[in-house]
């Protein structure tokens, strides 16, 4: 009997546990770092299961963390389950239809993030207890992924020091090993201040703070024809001055994200950002001041891992997805344009079919991705410790992330089978490592050569703290 069969079984075991943890959450949707309810929800189940449980890691009350086991390696398994604001959808509609009273929802799929990935731990732990093994599993339920840069926050405060390797995963279209690659990103807050006056009878007594963060503006687009061609840049007010026209503003607030292929590439970047912010207040005679709201470090890859996960899909085989499963999905993908679903194939380096609603095979593991490339947190999990992360098959093909779409299948039959499907190859990964210690010492030796063997700096400034309220109204 294969290590993997008694695993896959414990994980089918606890099925329907976990189904209903992520239902729960997806019905509780909140914002990163205000996670409130759908973090107790994770200490209920973990303390439910016997796992020991810290709460507050790193300082952050949504963040919590459940070990299991003794002695031997540690092996992390992370979970997310911060939504998204603007995405309010109800379950099980294939047009856009928001819940009464609600505003956002789970448009990236981290209600089957933080189940799937503690079912596999729930399953790993049993597994250890079951065969009298020495090691450990835990479970790190990570808030505040869109945005706080929380995993970057528990790393910096110690929260990895002695995890041997980490094991995640995240919702997609098609499933298999994620790709390691990310863009390594900070948001900043740029408050201008300035001086209030009557614009039509003292404008001359008026400095405008909106006008310096319009110039900003313009002064960063110029910028874009000579950065990088990997690098993004985006904005968004959180305060424009107020609603009175006939008021020169006099204070106003704009958050930037800015992205690099890597941390070296970004801080460059990021103090260009600055200089031209100050240009911009030395323009309207305004002051300029910046807090640094987050920072991730870009992926970095674990062929081992990577490796032995895959085989772990592998062997598993594609998703069992239902008839009635394909049919819904056919449903959801009537509202996507074809070069949706075509850009979906290409992120996974696949040949487009335009036929199929849900996948039906595992990505190879050698297959070359191309497009555009988002950030996660993960990537400093991933700079600290060997770190490997699945795709779990949990949309129809071609849906994007961050869509009303992806709410609308987030409680679906789909959903659950492509989260389950996942969580059995994680555990398995974690089993294979547990079982094979050298397995362990390839990875740690694949990320002391990707590292050069230099400790992990993180990209958050010294004096930087989780940005606990950047979910509430500024």
């Amino acid at each position: 009997m294969r290590n993997e069969d008694e695993i896959w079984r414990l994980v089918e075991t606890k099925r329907d546990e976990y189904v209903a943890l992520a239902d729960r959450v997806w019905g509780m949707p909140e914002l990163c770092y205000a996670e409130t309810r759908s973090a107790e929800e994770h200490r209920q189940m973990l303390e439910r299961e016997g796992f020991r449980v810290t709460t507050n890691v790193a300082g952050i009350p949504t963040a919590v963390m459940g070990e299991a086991g003794e002695g031997g390696p540690v092996i992390a398994i992370l979970g997310e389950y911060d939504a998204l604001p603007g995405l309010s959808q109800q379950a099980g509609v294939a047009e856009p239809r928001p819940v009464p009273g609600e505003t956002s929802g789970h448009g990236c799929g981290h209600n089957l993030l933080g189940a799937g990935a503690m079912l596999a731990a729930a399953a790993v732990k049993d597994w250890l207890a079951a065969n009298g093994i020495q090691g450990r599993v835990r479970y790190y339920g990570c808030p505040a992924e869109e945005g706080g840069a929380a995993k970057g926050f528990m790393v910096r405060a110690g929260a990895f020091d002695d995890v041997d390797i980490a094991i995640s995963w995240h919702p997609a279209c098609f499933a298999g090993v994620n790709e390691p690659k990310s863009l390594a990103n900070t948001r900043i807050d740029f408050t201008f201040h300035g001086r209030s006056a009557h614009a039509a009878a003292q404008p001359h007594l008026g400095r405008s703070a909106l006008d310096a963060c319009e110039l900003m503006n313009v002064g960063v687009n110029y910028m874009r024809e000579h950065m990088p061609s990997d690098a993004r840049i985006h904005y968004a007010y959180l305060d424009a001055g107020g609603i009175a026209p006939n008021v020169v503003q006099g204070r106003a607030k704009i958050r930037y994200l800015i992205r690099a292929r890597n941390v070296e590439e970004l801080r460059p970047l990021a103090e260009r950002v600055r200089r031209i912010a100050d240009g911009a207040a030395l323009m309207t005679e305004t002051t300029v001041e910046t807090q640094v709201i987050s920072a991730v470090s870009d992926l970095l890859g674990n062929t081992p891992l990577e490796d032995v996960l895959h085989a772990n899909l592998e062997r598993i085989g594609p998703p069992p997805f239902t008839a009635d499963d394909r049919a819904f999905a056919a449903e959801i993908q009537k509202t996507l344009r074809e070069e949706d679903i075509v850009a979906a194939y290409r992120r996974q380096g696949l040949p487009v079919d335009l036929n199929k609603s849900l996948t039906d095979e595992i990505v190879p593991v050698e297959a070359q991705g191309s497009g555009m490339i988002g950030s996660t947190d993960v990537g400093d999990v991933s700079w600290k410790v060997p770190t490997v992360q699945a795709r779990g098959a949990t949309w129809p093909i071609g849906v994007p992330a961050h869509s009303w779409q992806v709410v609308a299948v987030g409680k679906s039959p789909l959903a659950h089978t492509g989260m389950v499907h996942v969580a059995k190859a994680m555990a398995g990964t974690a089993v294979d490592a547990i079982v094979n210690p050298a397995l362990i010492e390839k990875a740690k030796a694949d990320h002391h050569a990707r590292t050069g063997g230099k400790p992990y700096q993180s990209p958050l400034p010294a004096d930087a703290k989780p940005a606990l309220g950047m979910s509430l109204a500024e």
